[in-house]
């Protein structure tokens, strides 16, 4: 038992770091993903008609439930959670699909009953789905976390541009300028031979970068005060759920997308931390997010997910402490609770997050090549696989609306370059790795050739001190022995 013990503490992500800079790093954590994390109850706000009012509050609440569900996956407790440095957050993945069950006449209930119903449902099948853990080696696991990193470069691009694509100045030089400033101080303070600046690299860039924002007059903090200094979620504050059939369909295909990409995340954030990620330990972590996701809908948000970006930060700075991302989901709960941090926070230009999110995210693609590296790629089809996998994953990112004309379950999986990149991975490696691993071997160009053998039985004629001299064989005492040319 105390074996046991000391081998568990000596896991990276259990490290313990000073109070003050767990907080730093885990509020760099929180401005790392806060953009995305307020974006998907912003749109779903808009969608339902709410007043602004009301949508500063769905977005207090998915904070709030963010850094709860951040805390369970990052703690844990038994059978609950990962216990690795994994942010939790609304998901993107269901935003479509909880617009259209908005639009289609449900309303904000049938959202909220549809995700409790279809989130229990996963919570079930969660320890089956971690069992694909055996389907994820390096050539899988390589592929989605390179598309992970690729599918999150758009994101900092449209921040870099501006991030509302409706506005006046989308895409302006000025913007431009904001995210590569932001990019030139992450670079430098990157450098920087000390420590806990080298770390907060990131965070420091943010605030440097929204300091250079304020004197060409992008910030305005003078509408910070106004609203709710504290507020406390209501619970069923839009009204209580409705189950409507057709809506918990739709809603549970969201839900095996969210558990793909789960899974992929707590694969990724393990191979960079250097932890062991086992079957179980995936489970732990997807049933954390079933439970938190089951239980968002009575404070008013919606399903919960661990955030990628947030990985490309563990990648870029090196700290690989889980309490750090405790620290962050602490500091979601107090954002979530007094409404006037959030409004500080959300003060922050979006070019400034573009130019860190560059950065952020083109690690997280980084960290794939290298998975990628340790794949063998000699007489096997491991090289297709890779190829078709990521230019699976590309399509939805080039064009995003590839899939319009396809049914409404099958744009649910494929819009997501993520879940798209792990279905075909997964697919292609049981194909070829494994169902057709004998048929396939040395039967494709892609096939690399393999190398050079020589026949066991040819090694008998060898005698002590025979050598290769100048492609010729020779004895001990230098002699050429000759080689006997079989006749046809």
């Amino acid at each position: 038992m105390t074996k046991q013990k000391t081998q568990t503490a000596l896991r990276p992500e259990d490290e313990r770091l000073p109070i003050g800079a767990t907080f730093g790093y885990g509020l760099q954590h929180v401005l790392t993903m806060y953009g995305g994390i307020i974006a998907p109850p912003l749109i779903i706000g808009q969608l339902a008609g709410l007043s602004p009012a009301e949508i500063g509050v769905l977005i207090a609440s998915c904070l709030f439930m963010g850094g709860l569900a951040t805390i369970l996956q990052t703690v844990g407790i038994p059978f609950f959670g990962s216990q690795l440095p994994l942010v939790q957050g609304v998901s993107f993945a269901g935003v479509a699909t909880m617009g259209a069950i908005v639009t289609n006449g449900g309303g904000l209930p049938a959202v909220f009953g549809s995700v409790i119903a279809a989130s229990v449902i996963g919570l079930l099948i969660a320890p089956i789905f971690a069992m694909v853990i055996r389907f994820f080696p390096p050539v899988v696991t390589g592929v989605v976390i390179t598309t992970i990193g690729l599918t999150l470069l758009p994101v900092a691009a449209r921040w870099a541009m501006g991030g509302n694509a409706n506005a006046d100045d989308f895409g302006a030089p000025q913007n431009l300028l904001l995210a590569f400033v932001t990019l030139l101080f992450v670079l430098i303070l990157s450098k920087v031979p000390i420590g806990a600046v080298s770390r907060l690299s990131i965070l420091l860039a943010i605030v440097a970068g929204t300091i250079f924002a304020a004197f060409l007059g992008r910030v305005d903090f003078s509408q910070v005060g106004e609203g709710a200094i504290f507020a406390f979620p209501t619970p069923f504050a839009f009204g209580w759920p409705t189950f409507e059939i057709a809506a918990i369909i739709s809603m549970f295909i969201v839900i095996l997308v969210t558990l793909t990409e789960t899974t992929a995340d707590i694969l990724a954030v393990g191979e960079i931390v250097g932890t062991k990620v086992d079957k179980k330990r995936i489970a732990d972590g997807l049933r954390a997010d079933m439970l938190s996701s089951a239980v968002s809908p009575v404070f008013g948000t919606f399903t919960q997910s661990a955030f990628a970006q947030n990985v490309g930060l563990v990648a870029i700075t090196g700290v690989k402490s889980r309490f750090v991302v405790t620290a962050g989901g602490v500091v979601l709960v107090i954002l979530g609770l007094l409404p006037v941090l959030g409004r500080v926070v959300g003060e922050i230009p979006s070019p400034v997050l573009g130019g860190a999110g560059i950065v952020l995210f083109g690690s997280v693609a980084a960290s794939g090549v290298r998975t990628l590296a340790k794949v063998d790629y000699r007489g096997n089809m491991n090289l297709i696989i890779v190829a078709s996998s990521l230019g699976i994953g590309m399509l939805p990112i080039a064009a995003p609306t590839i899939y319009d004309q396809m049914p409404d379950w099958f744009n649910t999986i494929f819009h997501s370059g993520i879940s798209s990149a792990a279905v075909a991975a997964i697919f292609l490696n049981l194909l070829f790795n494994h169902v057709g691993a004998r048929r396939s071997k040395g039967a494709n160009s892609f096939v690399a050739a393999p190398t050079r053998s020589i026949p066991v039985q040819y090694l008998d004629a060898f005698e002590d001190g025979d050598s290769i001299v100048d492609g010729k064989i020779v004895d001990r005492d230098g002699k050429e022995v000759p080689v006997q040319v079989p006749e046809h």
